[in-house]
């Protein structure tokens, strides 16, 4: 049975929910379908993310996935949203549909000076496969647009191609996110889009993490620092406290299954200390990491993790950090189910978010929404 939220908490008087009693929901208190794939005519959803914005409204975004489960063809890019918290949510709309061709990669970033929402994507042609553009033998390439909204994600600008801008000539694959953005919040970098990405190298076939930036409230985008060591792709960012970025990172390194993770202490346009994170255990699967909270007086500096922590794509975990993503002592199963993408975010009052690919039989099933206070994972402080 599902437990209400509201039911187990209480809002202080600095507005933090507090549980009531000293009692935490046993469960995920609420749990939804948002995509099921075959229905609403897609054979597949997948790629989730997950944004909150300025008015606390949720976008859903995926990628529709028309003619099977495979990363090449006819793939759309679209979104649902719910103004009430994820209980239910609106007609799915299309944000980018461009006939036969691939649309994907979501990774939506707010910019909460003007409310606006940014949403980088990549491109390629439908008829051209991965390992073909790997292999520069595609009839096109990876090509990278940004799109927007300034009323809350109900319309959407023309996408706007910014490859040039972003993506250097010996770099064949590439992709946005997927997952999200941040904007930084403090420091000399105060109100910065930060998109996280990869690509590989031309003639090497090189993974690398990289992340793109804007300093104009999104109006044009440039090209950051990428990681030191390759065997590293899909990617988040989160700011920390001491005014560093930290990258966390899909590991191809088959010898030690876990996230690697580096930092910037330039705002993204230089990369050091990339390590593997021994806690983090992952089947090269896509991960989400957000921060919570800033430390204060009433709180601690809370940083939230979720991946399939399990050598294959099963059991999605959520965990705390509290000493900036060095070490993680707090974790919870969220799913057992089979799982792989997800995709973290926080309400305005405090609530976490999670919007994730789950299934009985394959991860590929469902895109699902679940809502649960902090004290769920890490108890009453």
């Amino acid at each position: 049975m599902n437990i209400p939220i509201l039911a187990l908490l209480v809002t202080s008087s600095l507005g933090v929910l507090r549980p009531v009693a000293g009692e935490y929901p046993p469960e995920v208190p609420t749990r939804s379908n948002v995509y099921v794939s075959g229905f609403e005519g897609y054979h597949t959803y997948r790629i989730p993310s997950l944004l909150v914005t300025s008015r606390g409204t949720l976008l859903a975004f995926a990628e529709g996935r028309r003619g099977g489960l495979g990363d090449t063809g006819d793939i759309d890019l679209v979104l649902k949203r719910s103004v009430d918290r994820g209980r239910t949510w609106e007609t799915m709309q299309t944000v980018w549909d461009d006939g036969l061709n691939t649309c994907g990669n979501p990774c939506p970033v707010l910019d909460r000076d003007t409310g606006t929402v940014w949403l980088l994507l990549t491109w390629n042609r439908g008829d051209d496969a991965e390992p073909q553009i790997i292999a520069q033998q595609s009839k096109d390439t990876r090509r990278v647009f940004v799109t927007s909204s300034g009323d809350d994600g109900l319309t959407w600008s023309g996408p706007r191609e910014i490859t040039a801008l972003v993506k250097r000539t010996n770099w064949t694959w590439y992709a946005t996110g997927p997952g999200a953005g941040i904007q930084v919040e403090r420091g000399v970098f105060r109100g910065r889009l930060v998109i996280p990405c990869d690509h590989i190298e031309a003639g090497t076939g090189r993974y690398y993490s990289h992340v793109i930036y804007s300093d104009d409230h999104g109006q044009t985008w440039a090209l950051g620092g990428s990681t030191p060591q390759h065997q590293v792709n899909e990617c988040e960012v989160v700011e920390l406290t001491d005014g560093r970025l930290l990258l966390n990172m899909r590991n191809y390194d088959r010898s030690q299954r876990t996230r690697q993770q580096a930092s910037s202490a330039d705002g993204g346009l230089t990369w050091s200390e990339q390590r593997h994170v021994p806690e983090l255990i992952e089947p090269i699967c896509q991960a989400s990491i957000r921060r919570f909270s800033w430390p204060g007086s009433d709180r601690r500096s809370v940083i939230l993790f979720s991946n399939p922590a399990s050598a294959k794509r099963e059991n999605l975990t959520v965990r705390a950090s509290f000493d900036e993503g060095q070490t993680w002592p707090m974790s919870r199963q969220l799913d057992s189910r089979c799982a792989a993408y997800s995709c973290l975010a926080v309400l305005p009052d405090g609530v976490v978010c999670i919007f994730y690919e789950v299934g009985e039989r394959s991860p590929y099933e469902n895109l699902v929404f679940a809502r649960f206070p902090l004290e769920w994972l890490t108890g009453p402080r």
